[in-house]
Formats: C-alpha cells, structure tokens, sequence
C-alpha cells in the first residue's frame, strides 16, 4: 500500500500498475492515448474525479512526448498546423480550467464530468460496436467503404487563409483554432488527450494527409496536456505526482505489449472490443448517476 498525499487515500501499487497496464496494453492495441479510459478507471477505483482528471494529464503528456519523438524522426509533424491547433488549445483549456475550478468550488464537478464521460463513452462505444459487428457479418460499414472525404470544406472557404506546405494546404486559420480551442476544453475539464476527436477533425474537416495527421495531433496533446498539468497544479492543487508516476510506469509497459499484440489482430475486432468496454463503462456512469447514494449526506474536509 501507498499513500496518495492529493488524493488523501492510501491504494494498493500493484492494483495500480495492472489498471495503468492494462489501460496501456488497449492503447497500444488500438493505437490511441488512453486518456478516456485511465480516467473513468481511476474514478470507478475510488479515487476522486479532480484528481482522476488533473493527474491523468501528466500520464498524457508523457505518452505524447515519446510519440512525438517517432513521429519528429520520421518527418511526419506539420509544425505549422500543430502550433494553430496548441494556441486554439491554449485558449480552450485555460477556460477549461478555470470552468474546473469554478465546479469543483461549488461542488458540482464529478456530475459535469460523470455526465461528459456517459455521453462521450456510449456515443463513441457504440459505434465502434456497431462497425465490428458489420464486419463480423460480412457486411462493412457504408462509412468505411463509401464515404469519401470532399474535396472542399469550410476550411478552404473561409477568411485568413494561410499555406500549410508540410500538408500541403491554402486554408483558412479560423477552423483548426476552433477545433483546437474545443480538444483543450474537454481535456481540461475530461482528463483526456483527444487525439480519437482531433484526428477525425484533422482528417475530414481540414484535409489533411493521413502521413502528418499522427504526428501533428501527437504534437498539440503534447503541448495542451503539459499546459493542463501546469495550470491545474497552480489552480486547484490536484495533480499526484505518486499517482502519476505510478500511471506512466505501468502505462508504459502495458502500451508496448499491446503494440505487440495489436499488430496480429484485425483492426475491426480491437475497435468490437474496445467498444464494448466504453459501453459497459458508461453504463456503470449512468447507474453511478441514478442509484441513490449509500449517505444521504457526506461531510467532506479540505477540497473535498
């Protein structure tokens, strides 16, 4: 057993590293940060959503720093692109934090962030579902066989255009600040690195190429997890560094053999799974929020 000094509780090192472990092992199976799953897992072992969000920032920051350092070597990091998207980031997740602090004073941030996690776990947990199920029938997702980026979007329409030559782009600067400023939101108040949001949008509203999306995204959760960390440490006093250093021991190994394992599954098979276990967390979200209380009434010291 440790003790958690932020987090006032003590919990078992060995619990820890296996949740941190198998939460690595799934990303490195599908090839996303595990931010949306470390912090639901932290929550659900007790320790507080606060905590649960400020700390798992730190474990996202590391992440991203090891993937960009691939990703700078293989010359696959629109620098340009990824700068726009950090000051949308910088702005969303200043506001992020300051709407964090705000809720935790008045106590009503584990319901914000129990509610964001139900919506965002179910959506995405189900479509991956839907699609591995499809594919188990023989029957591929018109998404994955009809649809075709358009060859304009807003992007291109808009005023403030600027050229991106890594991406090979002439677009408008206002979009990717937007999409920036919303991924440093949700991590802010989530806990989560948004790169399974981020690249989509990178993708199919800005059009970007596939080969810089990776490294590009790896960049601005890099640079908005760092900032979150920082922001949050100073604001509310809620980042464990025990916790944390805990979470990116095991994070670390875990993602390694899940890279491993990853690599002789089918992709749609690791999406059926992984969806299955957003939607059965989401699930324990929405019993979390409509069972009544063990005590009608908790004294709490200090934050909390």
């Amino acid at each position: 057993m440790i003790y958690l000094p932020i987090a006032e509780m003590p919990v078992a090192v060995l619990l820890i590293l296996l949740v941190s472990g198998a939460v690595g092992f799934v990303s490195g199976l599908v090839g996303v940060g595990g931010g949306f799953i470390m912090t639901p897992a932290l929550i659900f072992m007790g320790v507080p959503a606060p905590v649960a969000v400020a700390t798992g920032a730190s474990q996202i920051a590391a992440t991203s720093f090891s993937g960009i350092m691939t990703q700078t070597r293989r010359k696959a990091v629109d620098w340009r692109m990824g700068l726009l998207l950090s000051i949308g980031g910088v702005g969303g997740s200043s506001l992020g934090v300051a709407l964090f602090e705000r809720l935790l004073r008045i106590g009503q941030l584990d319901l914000l962030v129990s509610l964001l996690y139900l919506l965002l776990l179910s959506s995405v947990g189900f479509l991956m579902v839907r699609e591995s199920y499809r594919f188990w029938r023989g029957r591929p997702a018109k998404s994955v066989s009809i649809l075709r980026r358009p060859l304009k979007t807003a992007a291109h329409t808009l005023p403030f255009r600027l050229r991106f030559p890594r991406s090979g782009l002439y677009i408008s600067v206002l979009p990717p600040l937007g999409i920036g400023f919303v991924i440093g939101a949700l991590s802010a108040i989530m806990g989560i690195g948004g790169g399974f949001i981020l690249i989509p949008a990178m993708i199919y509203l800005l059009r970007m190429p596939t080969n810089v999306v990776i490294g590009t995204s790896q960049f601005q959760v890099l640079v908005i997890a760092s900032l979150i960390v920082i922001l949050q440490s100073m604001a509310t006093h809620t980042v464990d560094l025990v916790l944390a250093l805990l979470l990116m021991a095991g994070g670390v190994v875990g993602a390694q053999i899940g890279a491993r394992v990853g690599a002789g599954m089918k992709a749609e098979y690791v999406r059926g799974i992984l969806g299955a276990l957003l939607v059965a967390a989401s699930a324990k979200f929405l019993f979390d929020l409509v069972a009544p209380p063990q005590e009608a009434y908790v004294l709490g010291a200090g934050m909390w």
